[in-house]
């Protein structure tokens, strides 16, 4: 995808709506046989021991079902899962990712060797039960700011070497992407302003050596909010304002330039925080503090 896709340098045009960079995109089948492939080698390593106990000529079925409610998602992982396990092993789906879950519903049945089938079984459950909760926990947000215009963003703090699936996932809740890594948008914090002197020499510097790259700048008061518009970024965060000061900063911008809330932000207080008129809400609640799904696969 090109990285104009995100946001666009305010030097080239006016900034966009910003989309992450997975945004326009399912997720990449590499990813997802990367991520399987690391976590079966660390589940299964060089033999499944107490599956060897089963006969190689037994054939079962089995179904996952779910004792919580939210949102599915982790489909393509446990595709790829059983792929690698055992392409004997079937699949039938009964819910997508994105679907809404109830205690009780069937995910998927799955029929083939009870080896493969125990086997596959905690991986495919991991990855299932993790993006759903990841899923449903932006859709608890997308539900929050219902009606005030403002756009449900998720942050950096993934589960390490899980990202594109947690954004994944992000999406299959209705929330956005932000960016996906330090290379695909410029994001200066306050020790990036610190060492570089100050917001001006920071983004000229940012521009000089990344002109087509957009620019984002966090910033801690209104002082620093007029310095990034003045500077001429793409979008401001604005860090841990209470909501007095947020409102205070949509006037100071005045639509200039996009403005971003981030930090301290939960269930109890997003409403407010996108109702003081910001379009971007940023949350790492989303990723970073989920609590899996009960799901359980039976056979028989």
């Amino acid at each position: 995808m090109d990285k104009a896709d995100t946001l666009t340098p305010a030097a080239a045009t006016a900034p966009q709506e910003p989309t992450a960079i997975l945004a326009a995109m399912q997720i990449d089948p590499d990813t997802v046989t990367r991520d399987v492939r690391v976590a079966l080698t660390e589940d299964i390593g060089s033999g499944d021991l107490s599956a060897d106990l089963i006969a190689p000529d037994v054939q079962v079925d089995a179904r996952v079902v779910t004792r919580d409610a939210g949102v599915f998602c982790g489909r393509p992982w446990v595709d790829e899962a059983c792929r690698q396990v055992d392409p004997e092993i079937a699949l039938h789906w009964r819910v997508q990712d994105g679907s809404n879950i109830a205690p009780g519903d069937a995910l998927v049945d799955l029929d083939g060797p009870a080896r493969s089938l125990l086997s596959v079984e905690r991986t495919a459950i991991n990855f299932m039960q993790l993006l759903s909760a990841t899923a449903t926990q932006a859709r608890r947000y997308v539900d929050a700011v219902a009606g005030t215009g403002a756009v449900v963003l998720d942050t950096r703090k993934t589960l390490p070497g899980l990202r594109a699936a947690q954004k994944y996932a992000v999406r299959m809740g209705g929330a956005q992407n932000h960016r996906l890594g330090l290379y695909d948008a410029i994001l200066l914090k306050e020790n990036h302003l610190a060492a570089a002197g100050s917001i001006d020499a920071a983004v000229r510097e940012a521009r000089r050596i990344h002109p087509r790259e957009p620019v984002e700048i966090e910033v801690e008061n209104h002082d620093e909010l007029r310095a990034a518009i003045a500077a001429g970024v793409d979008r401001v965060l604005l860090d841990n304002f209470a909501l007095a000061d947020l409102e205070e900063a949509v006037a100071i911008t005045a639509g200039r330039v996009p403005l971003e809330a981030s930090g301290g932000i939960a269930l109890d207080n997003v409403a407010a925080i996108a109702r003081t008129g910001v379009s971007y809400v940023s949350i790492g609640e989303i990723t970073k503090r989920v609590v899996p799904l009960d799901l359980s696969m039976r056979i028989g």
